[in-house]
């Protein structure tokens, strides 16, 4: 896919990933490497293979090692020749995605909603554009996603996945989301995956700092039925504990990891 205006992608990418804290209490979540790449670039690899190569990374915890893993990218996949002598380096050819990437710290203890209002401004004069969870992959079809949301013309577009339990379950009326609860004790059926495409008019529902996304915001679209849900019936894996994190990691050295969606 080649839009001829390509939207920017949002990566919320600045919480803490408590459940995870074997790896996170050094690194950010999206840092914590599947293969000997971050997740984060995992999913960046998702999008920019479909068309979407520049992002908005929202840090907030450690977020000075996601600005250090992008200031070194470009050293840490080619070969170099230094120069003792003077300093100089010269970095030769090598692995260099054709990535835009804008990093904005948004807090410590920012919440997710509060995450995406502050990136207002990095977001000036795009009507649209695309966010998603800086812990999840998925072999979504984003070109699919995005014909969808232009379809129905609504405000957000949320992509529905079926996993576990422990997520925040969706209810539709056919493809309008009637019902956003986020995180319910026992549940099953549609659950927010991420994957969203959002008009800039969200911003008006997010309070401030300590909103999340997926309480007020997400709760007042649904009410007002500007929520639509994508289904999505293919992979999906979040990695919010250290069994998930093995789980991605044999799928990605088996050589069949689903998300991989890019040669």
């Amino acid at each position: 896919m080649n839009p001829s205006q390509p939207l920017k992608t949002v990566i919320l990418a600045g919480g803490l990933g408590t459940r995870l804290s074997e790896e996170t209490v050094v690194k950010p979540k999206p840092m914590v490497e599947i293969g000997g790449h971050p997740l984060l670039w995992h999913i960046m690899n998702i999008y920019a293979s479909q068309g979407f190569g520049e992002f908005v990374v929202a840090l907030g915890y450690r977020g000075d090692l996601v600005k250090d893993y992008f200031l070194r990218f470009n050293a840490m996949n080619a070969d170099l020749t230094l120069d003792l002598a003077t300093g100089a380096t010269q970095v030769h050819d090598g692995d260099h995605p054709q990535w835009k990437v804008h990093l904005a710290d948004t807090g410590l203890e920012t919440q997710t909603g509060g995450r995406l209002l502050r990136l207002r401004g990095w977001l000036e004069g795009d009507d649209l554009f695309l966010m998603t969870y800086g812990d999840g992959v998925a072999d979504i079809d984003l070109s699919a996603l995005l014909a969808f949301h232009r379809r129905h013309g609504r405000l957000a577009t949320v992509t529905a996945v079926r996993p576990p339990a422990r997520f925040g379950a969706i209810t539709f009326d056919g493809d309008r989301v009637t019902r956003f609860a986020e995180k319910p004790q026992v549940g099953e059926g549609w659950i927010n995956g991420g994957f969203f495409v959002l008009d800039r008019k969200v911003f008006d529902y997010i309070d401030g700092d300590q909103t999340p996304w997926e309480q007020g915001p997400m709760e007042r679209l649904s009410a007002e039925g500007q929520l639509m849900a994508y289904r999505h019936e293919g992979y999906w894996q979040p990695m919010d504990t250290l069994r998930e994190k093995h789980l991605l990691e044999t799928l990605w050295r088996s050589g069949r990891a689903p998300w991989k969606v890019w040669p």
